[in-house]
């Protein structure tokens, strides 16, 4: 019998709706469900280039459709490891399915990997989207 190993998540969200979940010295980022309100389907997910050091809010990667993209932006300071490939040539839509688990944008290494400053809890991220749908 094969037993799958659980990941425990450590996961954080900005305030412009990325997502982080922390894995030692290696976090994956991608965008957060709200962020895709109003998508249908996406067309494609440019990627930006993936070498040196990436500062907190740099644009990673730019998801469209049709004539509508938002942008995924880095939610702390670090270095781009690998971007999920899938995304670009196989299933963009992931995103739309598992926007928050496997439909992670980039491998990140975070140059302050125990750094949660400015980042929400998943807690105070609820209350942040909930403030923003009542507007």
């Amino acid at each position: 019998m094969k037993v799958e190993k659980s990941v425990k998540r450590d996961l954080y969200y900005t305030n412009d709706h990325e997502w982080i979940d922390f894995q030692g010295s290696v976090a994956y980022t991608g965008v957060c469900d709200f962020k895709l309100l109003g998508f249908k389907e996406i067309h494609q997910v440019r990627f930006r280039e993936t070498s040196g050091f990436t500062k907190k809010g740099e644009v990673i990667a730019t998801i469209e459709y049709k004539d509508y993209q938002v942008e995924a932006h880095m939610p702390v300071d670090g270095k781009l490891i690998r971007i999920n490939e899938v995304l670009q040539t196989e299933t963009p839509n992931l995103l739309l399915q598992y926007a928050e688990n496997k439909g992670w944008i980039a491998a990140i290494s975070p140059s302050q990997p125990y750094e949660r400053k400015d980042l929400l809890r998943p807690e105070q991220y609820e209350t942040h989207t909930r403030r923003k749908l009542v507007k």
